[in-house]
């Protein structure tokens, strides 16, 4: 066997989303694309928005020198700049250039972030349901993964938090609005988590600190608006991307932002752009930090996945489904009447593609991604009552 036995573990622990997309694969050949219902990949479909054509085009012709050069590993001042102004507005907080640093992506910026902080044996809490990868990272680079589930309605639970503490925690790592369940952390959750972690702090002497991985911030619904999570503690840092509010997915441009009051900052952030290079990433892609500089105000048609969110909502409830609505991002996770892989096997009869929500750390539940075109999603309404009726929980 050339491949390690950790490789080999890990490939099994991810399997479920690979596992339906080339199930999906499958069946879209066997049936036609058009006949398949597939909600397994959180891939954005919207269009990115008509400024970044525009914007792609003028630097594609531009014959300046350098542009395609190596830059500083922590990217371009002026496109640090850019950023740091918006984010500066969204925390409320004094962000400066120096605070910031651009990253292939939102899983380049965590991947720099736990190279930087972690020691061995340092220990990581992941609220569940988390994004699948979490714990990959982790274990990147010598941490080791606790994870502590959410409440019923997948608001953070500072209590069992509080419990999970330990002289070896380092990092508690956050994703809001989350992957799977669409949840905001309220700002009054994320001061009480600040507080209980800077008090924790003190008592094991050593600084604990909060990462924020924000992709879909600007993914909001109703008017809702994402708390500052700087606002909550200083040992913060923001990460985030333009895969998802850009639509950039394949772009793999992103970026990290430490809290401009972090005591000893420099050094991290030393640490980090250090990181960044020896990772392999060395600097974030030229063409997309010069992109993102002239589109920090600028995101995709979130009108079309709120629309989507409301449709398939209506599906659910109709089908007899428990969930809780989503408040952003673009994924319903909804609790299932039986096992969840056995529930999955009967919507693959239907051809519909979910996730089991074991993949994200909470069992009982699927994840269904709807950034897909509305037409898909109304087809699929029989099929996930069909299957509801078989369990008992909706008449046709």
């Amino acid at each position: 066997m050339t491949a390690s036995q950790k490789m080999l573990a890990f490939a099994e622990k991810s399997s479920w989303i690979r596992k339906m997309f080339e199930e999906g694969t499958r069946m879209k050949a066997q049936f036609g694309a058009e006949n398949v219902f597939d909600f397994s990949l959180g891939n954005p479909d919207v269009p990115p928005p008509p400024q970044f054509l525009h914007v792609l085009t003028e630097l594609a012709q531009s014959t300046a020198p350098g542009m395609h050069a190596y830059m500083p590993n922590s990217g371009y001042p002026h496109v640090r700049e850019a950023v740091a102004a918006r984010l500066a507005r969204e925390q409320g907080a004094g962000i400066g250039a120096s605070d910031v640093l651009m990253t292939c992506g939102a899983a380049g910026a965590l991947n720099v972030a736990m190279k930087a902080l972690l020691d061995p044996g340092d220990e990581v809490i992941l609220i569940s349901p988390f994004f699948v990868e979490y714990t990959f990272y982790v274990d990147n680079h010598g941490g080791v993964s606790k994870i502590v589930p959410a409440d019923e309605e997948f608001k953070l639970d500072v209590a069992a938090i509080e419990a999970a503490l330990s002289e070896k925690t380092k990092v508690v790592l956050m994703n809001s609005p989350n992957n799977p369940t669409g949840q905001v952390y309220s700002a009054e959750s994320l001061v009480a988590l600040g507080k209980l972690l800077d008090h924790a702090g003190e008592r094991f002497g050593r600084t604990l600190y909060i990462i924020a991985d924000e992709p879909y911030r600007k993914i909001v619904y109703d008017g809702l608006e994402v708390p500052s999570v700087m606002a909550a503690s200083v040992n913060t840092i923001v990460v985030s991307s333009y895969s998802k509010d850009l639509s950039l997915p394949g772009e793999r441009i992103g970026y990290l932002a430490v809290h401009p009051d972090m005591p000893d900052k420099t050094a991290l952030l030393n640490a980090m752009t250090l990181a960044n290079r020896i990772l392999g990433f060395v600097n974030a892609p030229a063409l997309m930090q010069r992109a993102v500089a002239q589109l920090q105000d600028v995101s995709a048609d979130v009108s079309i996945y709120a629309r989507r969110r409301d449709i398939f909502c209506k599906i659910l409830d109709e089908a007899g489904f428990e969930y809780v609505r989503p408040k952003g991002a673009f994924y319903l996770f909804p609790k299932t009447p039986i096992d969840e892989v056995e529930f999955c096997q009967l919507l693959l009869e239907e051809k519909i593609l979910a996730v089991p929500g074991q993949g994200f750390g909470r069992p009982g539940h699927i994840r269904l991604a709807f950034c897909v075109d509305e037409e898909r999603i109304r087809k699929a309404g029989d099929g996930f009552k069909r299957v509801m009726k078989r369990n008992g929980r909706v008449k046709l």
